[in-house]
């Protein structure tokens, strides 16, 4: 026939394979076709899906042609193809097609048809986010209708043909490859290509969200209400009803997963009975959403705190910030700027209070940085480090500064069970001190956990034992410094170079003593430092 004869060489290749080697009798075929199976689901259902994917012009048309030249049954008539026109796949929902709505939150959505316009608008999502993108992985996430009415065409067939000799339970089985396998194998080459990057086990991940509302609700109508968790709302006169279709809405975007793991547990013999044999009709397709995420970054080292005014994280009260700034925003912004990250989360091994300065080697810390668009260079990380050390208010300085991988995390915390810290106090005593009360108390090692501020002053009477208590006299601390951070003495093999713990050669200043008015007290005005107070797996310093 006329229509046969347009049928390319590699089409009609690929569909004489797949007759000699793959396919069913040729009826059953044109009877897939008949209830709306699009081309690609019915060469994945027997098994010839990975060599047919590559033929764009292996069409519904094309494999119809074939089989009316073939096949006396379809010569017939007795059998009609739905045409393109018509509706989409029942099964795919037109995914494999691929035909699709965009919705990309800005645009009016717009029809998205064939492979080469779908890898297109996949490139421009990622350019227009301004990712660097040097390889990527593709997350694919599909509405648990499509599996839903996978397994009702495989039980359909079943029915009509399951006597057949040629029939083979293997193939209308769930065991071949699914619609998600078989549009990874369409699209990851094309985007490949279009992109000029390699897939793969990659941090930057491009996910494709397809939606169908109206059979993903019509889906959940037909779960019983045991496994469709179909709310249930109390009116106002007691009585209950059915949630609206804002809540439906809201249980698909949370369930699917759910959804496809209840359908896994209904019997053939109830699905039969819940849902129609074959699918009907799909005439609107898929809505497609792109996003693109990448894994965190880590950027680590260890930070000085120079300032009394300056709190370790973000410091809010009632709308209103506590002191000047926090080392959370100074180096995490500084941080996010340069990686161009959506966001970021600052994690220190330990903290300090606001009024507490952080001296010696510094404190171990790492910025979690989301969703990063550009992964920076050793000199970009240098410029970080620059930027916040050569400020002109000079609040925190930052020292071993690097881009680390994400076992870092597991280290530092690791790391606390088993630092020391080193700290210098201002006290003020309600009474002279002797040369033998200066040497009890100028080194001095407490347990982990251990409130440095209470110790001091013993929290009026509920910490024992305490400065005051072990000099018989009331005592007030007015300043204190943590002097040194070493985190550990000797790091363990394969430990990060940012938490060596040599002190930062800089001009730091002093302690101020007597800085605070001791007028301020009652009894005698008298001060004492208590250097180089040592604390132990401590994890709160002040």
């Amino acid at each position: 026939m006329a229509a046969a004869a347009e049928v390319d060489a590699e089409a009609r290749s690929i569909l004489e394979r797949a007759a000699a080697s793959s396919f069913p009798p040729l009826h059953a075929i044109h009877h897939l076709l008949s209830v709306g199976v699009c081309v690609r689901c019915i060469f994945r259902f027997f098994g010839a899906f990975s060599y047919a994917a590559p033929c764009l012009s292996l069409t519904a048309s094309v494999l119809h042609s074939f089989l009316e030249e073939h096949d006396d049954f379809a010569k017939s008539g007795s059998c009609s193809c739905l045409s393109k026109d018509e509706a989409y796949c029942s099964i795919c929902f037109g995914v494999l097609l691929p035909t699709c709505y965009q919705d990309d939150g800005v645009e009016p959505l717009r029809s998205v048809s064939p492979i080469d316009n779908v890898t297109s608008i996949i490139s421009e999502a990622v350019q227009r986010e301004g990712h660097q993108v040097d390889e990527f992985s593709l997350e694919i996430s599909l509405p648990a209708v499509i599996a839903a009415n996978d397994r009702a065409i495989r039980l359909y067939m079943k029915e009509k043909y399951g006597s057949a000799n040629w029939f083979d339970e293997k193939i209308f089985s769930q065991q071949t490859m699914s619609v998600k396998e078989a549009l990874r194998i369409l699209l990851v080459p094309s985007v490949e290509k279009q992109m000029n990057v390699k897939h793969g086990n990659n941090s930057f991940r491009i996910r494709l969200t397809y939606t169908h509302d109206e059979g993903s609700q019509k889906l959940l109508r037909l779960l019983p209400n045991d496994h469709g968790r179909k709310r249930k709302t109390e009116s106002r006169d007691g009585s209950s009803k059915r949630g609206s279709t804002d809540d439906d809405k809201q249980i698909l975007s949370e369930s699917d997963a759910f959804i496809n793991k209840t359908l896994e547990g209904i019997q053939d013999q109830d699905f039969r009975s819940l849902f129609q044999l074959p699918p009907e009709k799909v005439l609107e397709p898929c809505h497609l959403v792109i996003s693109c995420q990448r894994s965190p970054i880590y950027i680590g080292g260890r930070y000085l705190k120079l300032s009394r005014n300056v709190s370790q994280s973000c410091w809010i009260i009632d709308d209103e910030r506590m002191g000047e700034a926090s080392v959370e925003e100074i180096i995490g912004e500084n941080v996010r700027a340069i990686c161009k990250g959506d966001g970021y989360k600052f994690h220190a091994a330990g903290r300090e209070d606001i009024d507490v300065r952080m001296l010696g080697s510094g404190r171990p810390f790492l910025v979690e940085v989301l969703n990063v668009r550009s992964i920076p260079s050793a000199t970009e990380v240098q410029q970080i480090a620059d930027k916040i050390n050569d400020s002109e208010k000079k609040h925190v300085r930052v020292r071993n500064l690097k881009l680390v991988g994400s076992e870092i995390w597991t280290m530092m915390r690791e790391g606390e069970a088993e630092k020391q810290k080193q700290y210098a106090a201002l006290i003020w005593t309600s009474r002279p001190l002797t040369d033998d009360d200066l040497h009890n108390i100028s080194l001095i090692k407490d347990m982990a956990g251990t409130y440095i501020k209470e110790f001091v002053h013993g929290d009026l009477g509920r910490t024992h034992p305490s400065v005051g208590v072990m000099l018989s006299c009331r005592a007030e601390i007015l300043q204190l410094d943590v002097t040194d951070n070493p985190e550990n003495e000797k790091p363990k093999a394969g430990n990060p170079a940012f938490f060596n713990s040599e002190k930062l050669a800089t001009n730091h200043l002093p302690l101020r003593l007597g800085s605070q008015n001791p007028k301020s007290f009652p009894n005698s005005p008298y001060t004492a430092t208590l250097q180089a107070c040592r604390c132990e797996n401590s994890d709160y310093d002040a």
